[in-house]
């Protein structure tokens, strides 16, 4: 009696596929790594146990996003909350670490109380998909705008990433990020702008922090984070897989994230939340042109997170012996498909083209109100035009 063999199918990843998910971690972490220390330092955090933070928040991230991206088969991409962060900031001063620990458990179980009862879900159903997509272009607008506003003091450099850029666009379009890539950092050798003296590669262990709860502090800082966290970081994460063609359950999402961070609260982590500009990354034709398989650009992202976890001590000066110009530019060229798609999604009904022009001017005119971003308040203005408008074509 004979066997056949069975062959075995090769499960490999593209190098786009990954570099996307390199490049997603990198602009998260090279964008607001820096708002986390300060809101750290502002608790009265040592050095120690801000490295322990960003150990917990790289794991935590690194968690959630290979769980729900392998769930789901769809790349869920997972972040901190930068503007949360940049409230944390201010709203943490005068407090106690135990204190920072306590206002974090009470915003997370508030995110996970919202994803029970179901209302986040209902109100990102009723948003329409033109101005989903405005927000999101109106989000990544200054990411394309910086890049090329670099060329002014950077010009060699961005010269240089944008040629190869181009060039393999046009030979190989999969790999014109990494062409990009390379040349940039060849070029930032070269002049000298790499520095890595300072770079020491050590992991540190996040430390349990016993949480203090204050009623004052629930409602002065707790509550903000909450409602800040929820409408400029998740609105915006949930809009941008919703524009990208991913139509994923939303309550499910929010109280994985929720509950994640509430575990990981004790250890310094304030937030766990649906990435938008990141995952606009991993969501672009350039990280895979299949949109079925651009869950592994998500999973590789996981898997960079957990690294960046690993070494949480090292990231801030990895940052740092990067040049900035270098990360914009790298970020502003591999956002520029999705900033393209969601233009063409958000004007091309006719109808709806005023609304979505009002969401995406208030969304990248970056204005905060109520200590609230703008791509809320863009969605908010976006939906009276698009309401009224369609009112008084239906009277």
């Amino acid at each position: 009696m004979t066997h056949k063999k069975v062959p075995m199918r090769s499960f490999s990843v593209p190098l786009p596929t990954v570099l996307s998910g390199f490049v997603a971690v990198l602009v998260g972490y090279a964008s607001s790594a820096a708002i986390i220390w300060q809101a750290a330092i502002a608790a009265g955090a040592t050095t120690g146990q801000i490295a322990g933070w960003m150990t917990a928040l790289g794991v935590a991230m690194g968690v959630s996003t290979l769980a729900l991206t392998l769930w789901y088969r769809a790349p869920v991409l997972t972040a901190w909350s930068t503007p949360g962060a940049a409230l944390l900031v201010t709203g943490l001063q005068g407090l106690t670490l135990q204190e920072a620990v306590g206002v974090f458990i009470v915003a997370n179980l508030l995110i996970v109380l919202c994803g029970v009862t179901g209302l986040f879900a209902r109100l990102m159903q009723i948003i329409p998909h033109s101005l989903a997509a405005a927000m999101l272009a109106g989000i990544l607008l200054r990411f394309g705008l910086q890049a090329f506003n670099r060329f002014d003091g950077e010009f060699l450099l961005c010269a240089s990433m944008f040629i190869a850029w181009l060039v393999m666009k046009i030979i190989a379009p999969r790999y014109a990020i990494i062409a990009a890539m390379l040349a940039g950092m060849v070029i930032a050798l070269l002049k000298g702008d790499v520095v890595t003296q300072s770079i020491q590669l050590s992991p540190v262990f996040p430390a349990f922090t016993a949480p203090q709860f204050s009623f004052a502090h629930s409602l002065s800082v707790a509550l903000p984070l909450f409602l800040v966290t929820m409408a400029s970081q998740n609105a915006p994460g949930i809009a941008t897989m919703k524009a990208s063609g991913y139509a994923l359950p939303v309550s499910p999402l929010i109280i994985f994230t929720g509950l994640l961070a509430l575990l990981f609260s004790p250890f310094g982590v304030f937030s766990i939340c649906i990435a938008a500009i990141t995952a606009a990354i991993c969501q672009s034709p350039e990280a895979h042109p299949d949109a079925k398989r651009r869950w592994m650009a998500a999973a590789s992202a996981g898997v960079f997170y957990l690294l960046a976890g690993v070494f949480g001590g090292s990231v801030t000066s990895l940052m740092a012996a990067l040049p900035v110009t270098w990360i914009q530019m790298l970020a502003g060229l591999a956002l520029l498909g999705t900033i393209g798609g969601s233009l063409y999604q958000a004007l091309n009904s006719v109808t709806e083209r005023d609304a979505a022009v009002v969401t995406f001017l208030v969304t990248a005119s970056g204005v905060t109100l109520l200590g609230i971003g703008a791509a809320f308040w863009g969605l908010i203005a976006g939906g009276v035009c698009y309401s009224a408008l369609g009112l008084a074509r239906r009277a």
